[in-house]
């Protein structure tokens, strides 16, 4: 079906007629294959409602913000402000007519200027250009939606500062490149996840979010002498930061804030991971508070969460990049650079919000095994400490020598299935150098935590920087 019969049939909702017979309706992308968003309060945030609003807001503020200047009578502004009712026009209608333009904006300024009537039309849209309706509105809906990641940031912060308080000594086997390697405890771990989702909201909330109106090609030459004002105005009604310049290809806003929805999406993806390899059957030091089902094994209860987080970890990436080559844009205006953003960032702001509404949950509700994690620090027989060992060993034999021997006694204990206590009481050149009871205590895992407690303690510390506006 060609973007020509779609402008024309589907405005009076008529279906086209194919080789195959009358097509089917189009509904409304509902989120059946976007769990990770689906039912997220971003994902309203984002909807097609509310980018027409956010457009609609954007005419609105132009409107008055001429008439503060006396550019637009105040009787025809306050006439726009009431017709930019999102409820009073047909999105389907005008996604169907704006590939005649190339965006949604033409076919809507046709509406609201018809909504609006009467000598008030003529006040409609005055000098500006799509572009700027539309860099604003993608602006005010980042606003928006930045609003709701930022408090599920903030949620997950505090759930995992308390998870981290509360086990601040709780060893557990910490582990590089999928080995067990030396002793941390999961309150470093909870307290390191903090610091990542903080690192996240911080630059989130950083980012700039200004308005748009350069006119035709960035001079606003049809604002006349008042330009700097009116565009001044214009940001102050809409919430937004004032630029500089006008940015039409200057994407500086648009590809900081897809990279900071990238580094919440990584940020969160750490945890997510973290989530999903110790809530392995046969790890179980973690689950989450409310497991997911499966569709054919009863007794599963999976971790959807942590699943649906590390989905979106992995595709905000790309529409970051989607986001930075779109920085490449010729000229005063560019063709297609600009269009590619559109979709890209929505789903962008969708993705990160929906994992940081998951996070949240799953934050709230983690279940933590201490019993899992005490036992498997004795998986290895002793080996996790061998480290400690060493230093221990290392004034009596010197350092090069502790280490081989140490090395040897713990291929040794591995090989024979031996606990590395046995194996150093079998080597002639360890054995009965550390008296007992000094070597049960190098032994036991849990007094070998380092500076993991100190760590923690100092991590939680750590605030969220505070926000002086939604900008």
């Amino acid at each position: 079906m060609s973007s020509a019969d779609l402008a024309a049939n589907g405005a009076a909702g008529e279906p086209v007629a194919g080789p195959a017979g009358p097509a089917p309706e189009v509904p409304a992308d509902v989120g059946l294959l976007s769990p990770g968003w689906a039912g997220s309060p971003v994902e309203a945030a984002t909807g097609d409602h509310a980018f027409l609003q956010a457009m609609l807001d954007a005419e609105a503020a132009l409107a008055r913000a001429r008439a503060e200047l006396g550019l637009t009578p105040a009787w025809a502004a306050d006439a726009v402000g009431a017709a930019a009712r999102a409820d009073r026009f047909d999105a389907r209608s005008i996604a169907l007519r704006s590939p005649a333009g190339g965006n949604p904006v033409i076919p809507l300024v046709a509406d609201l200027t018809e909504a609006v009537g009467g000598d008030a039309a003529a006040h409609v849209h005055r000098g500006a250009t799509s572009q700027d309706i539309l860099d604003s509105a993608l602006m005010l809906v980042a606003a928006r939606a930045r609003r709701l990641i930022v408090a599920d940031l903030d949620r997950s912060a505090a759930a995992l500062a308390a998870l981290a308080a509360a086990h601040i000594a709780t060893p557990m086997p910490g582990r590089t490149l999928t080995q067990h390697a030396v002793p941390t405890t999961f309150g470093l771990k909870a307290a390191g996840w903090r610091h990542l989702v903080l690192d996240a909201r911080d630059r989130l909330a950083a980012v700039e979010l200004p308005a748009q109106l350069g006119g035709a090609a960035g001079t606003m030459a049809a604002f006349g002498d008042r330009a700097l004002d009116l565009g001044s105005g214009y940001a102050r009604r809409l919430g937004l930061a004032e630029p500089l310049l006008p940015w039409h290809v200057l994407r500086t806003p648009v590809a900081e804030l897809g990279a900071a929805l990238a580094l919440a999406g990584g940020a969160l993806g750490k945890i997510a991971a973290d989530v999903l390899v110790l809530s392995r059957t046969e790890i179980g030091e973690l689950a989450e508070g409310a497991g997911g089902g499966s569709s054919a094994m009863p007794h599963k209860a999976n971790p959807v969460r942590a699943t649906l987080i590390a989905s979106a970890s992995r595709r905000l990436p790309q529409l970051a990049a989607v986001l930075f080559a779109s920085m490449a844009a010729e000229d005063e205006r560019p063709a297609g650079a600009w269009h590619t953003e559109w979709e890209a960032l929505r789903e962008a702001l969708r993705l990160t919000g929906g994992a940081a509404r998951h996070a949240a949950e799953l934050t709230a509700d983690l279940r933590v095994h201490e019993g899992r994690m005490r036992a498997h620090l004795g998986a290895t027989r002793g080996l996790i400490v061998s480290e400690r060992l060493a230093a221990a060993f290392e004034p009596l034999v010197g350092r090069a020598e502790a280490r081989r021997l140490l090395t040897r006694a713990s291929r040794a204990a591995a090989a024979d299935g031996l606990e590395l206590r046995e194996a150093l009481a079998g080597d002639p050149a360890l054995a009965g150098l550390i008296a007992p009871e000094r070597l049960r205590d190098l032994l036991d895992p849990a007094g070998y935590l380092g500076a993991a407690p100190a760590l923690t303690d100092r991590a939680l510390r750590r605030t969220p920087r505070p926000q002086s506006s939604d900008r």
